[in-house]
């Protein structure tokens, strides 16, 4: 086992560097000019020149690239370039601020998901699995920001049980910030959960269908004893991918959802270097993400390993 995470820590790191000569990459590549834009379209060309200059943007390419890369392992992440704050704990604070809307989103739809999933499979082609998978397929069609609109007229016009922003202070606690969190999570959990459940529920009734399970049965195990023992560590193993990948997407890709509701998360973070064209900040930002999508993954392996031990010795 240990060799089997040793492998997979040596590609999370190659996968790391090759990211990052993508990111920085990407980065030289986008439209605009960054003196431009923090000087104004009024500057002289003298004054651009000099923050060209100061902010070594007229330098090689590639001592660039080493000056970032080097800075960025050492926790030198640079100053952005809009609001003149150190990035690193600009970053890490929006980081913690995703990290808690993705703890409530997750903790809402991927326990649900299994289960409706797991009982649509046990039964299949009745009218309970009609109504789950009808259900699903229709919060997999509305649009995120449509969802969240709804859920806002309903919970925070109609009813006033929950803040239509989700706009929270800075270092606030879990605590605190939890009934902002909860119309943006359940926004993420219609559109996740979908995903999850009808996942499950396929791999589960190919899985009810195999020949072990069959014989699990005529040896005169109970129903609750071939579905934990024999069911779930193998239909789970493509849940398990679906999870992973939602858990990076979850801290770094709600950017409609944190924009509807003005959270101050990564994702709008991202949009706002975007717009701003903050070079330091949207290289951190990204490669942040990379890192998560990069360390889930690893977390998804091994749980596969657990699942499945034939898996560890490939």
């Amino acid at each position: 086992m240990g060799r089997f995470i040793a492998r997979r820590l040596g590609l999370v790191v190659l996968t790391l560097v090759l990211s990052s000569i993508l990111v920085f990459g990407a980065t030289q590549v986008l439209p605009g000019d960054v003196a431009t834009m923090v000087l104004g379209r009024e500057a002289t060309q003298q004054a651009k020149d000099n923050l060209r200059q100061q902010l070594g943007l007229n330098r090689p390419v590639v001592i660039q690239y080493g000056s970032w890369l080097t800075g960025f392992v050492k926790g030198d992440w640079g100053t952005s370039i809009s609001t003149q704050e150190s990035v690193r704990p600009l970053v890490v604070e929006r980081l913690r601020n995703s990290a808690m809307l993705a703890l409530v989103a997750f903790l809402m739809y991927v326990p649900l998901g299994i289960f409706l999933g797991v009982v649509a499979a046990w039964r299949r082609d009745s009218y309970l699995d009609q109504v789950i998978s009808v259900g699903s397929l229709a919060f997999i069609g509305l649009p995120e920001f449509v969802t969240a609109l709804l859920l806002i007229a309903l919970f925070s016009r109609v009813l006033g049980w929950l803040p239509a922003s989700s706009s929270i202070a800075p270092n606030s606690s879990f605590a605190q910030a939890f009934p902002s969190l909860i119309l943006p999570g359940l926004t993420v959990s219609l559109t996740s959960l979908a995903y999850v459940l009808r996942m499950t529920r396929s791999e589960t009734a190919e899985v009810l269908r195999t020949d072990y399970v069959r014989t699990a049965y005529l040896k005169g195990l109970r129903p609750s004893q071939v579905l934990f023992g024999h069911v779930l560590r193998n239909s789970l193993l493509p849940t398990v991918t679906v999870v992973a990948a939602g858990v990076g997407w979850l801290m770094g890709g709600l950017i409609i959802t944190e924009s509807v509701f003005g959270y101050p998360g990564l994702g709008r973070l991202v949009l706002f270097a975007v717009q701003r064209r903050d070079l330091p900040l949207l290289q951190a930002t990204t490669m942040v993400i990379v890192a998560i999508f990069c360390l889930a993954n690893l977390g998804a392996d091994v749980i596969y390993a657990l699942l499945n031990p034939r898996i560890r010795y490939r």
